[in-house]
């Protein structure tokens, strides 16, 4: 898995310094695997952009929680959206705009919906390695219900 043994609780921890209002810091979470980083690369070349010279894949998350939390998604539910995103097994797929890899294995999202979790990369600020940005649960047609707090 090209996740980092400690990916889980840096990323928690970012999460939940943004929520609460804070400053999340740059951390490292894991790498791409050997065939990801060749495709990132060779898609890349193919459209004329620079090529990611790091494997390693870096992370902050405010664009991240901001987007998840509109839809109702908790921290829990964006790390098991990150962890799927970030398989081993993902796929990649970038155009000018998007540099991006998603799990093509369906995973339920306790929400009704079959997802294909896709984590967004932003591959220029942090060069040499890239950032995961966002990640996205494609197929999430029900979001789950926000609860509003009662006067």
């Amino acid at each position: 898995m090209p996740l980092y043994p400690d990916a889980e609780a840096r990323v928690k921890a970012n999460l939940r310094t943004i929520e609460a209002g804070g400053r999340a810091l740059l951390v490292a979470i894991g790498e791409f695997t050997e065939r990801q980083w060749d495709d990132i690369n060779a898609v890349r070349r193919g459209l004329r952009l620079h090529e990611i010279e790091s494997r390693e894949i870096v992370f902050i998350g405010r664009h991240l929680y901001v987007s998840r939390t509109k839809d109702g998604y908790t921290v829990d539910d964006m790390w098991t959206q990150i962890e799927s995103a970030l398989s081993s097994v993902s796929v990649v797929f970038a155009n000018p705009k998007m540099t991006a890899m998603e799990n093509p294995l369906g995973r339920p999202d306790g929400y009704g919906n079959t997802v294909h979790d896709r984590a967004i990369f932003e591959c220029t600020q942090r060069k040499p390695r890239a950032e995961l940005f966002s990640v996205i649960p494609k197929g999430d047609s029900q979001k789950p219900v926000t609860k509003k707090a009662h006067p």
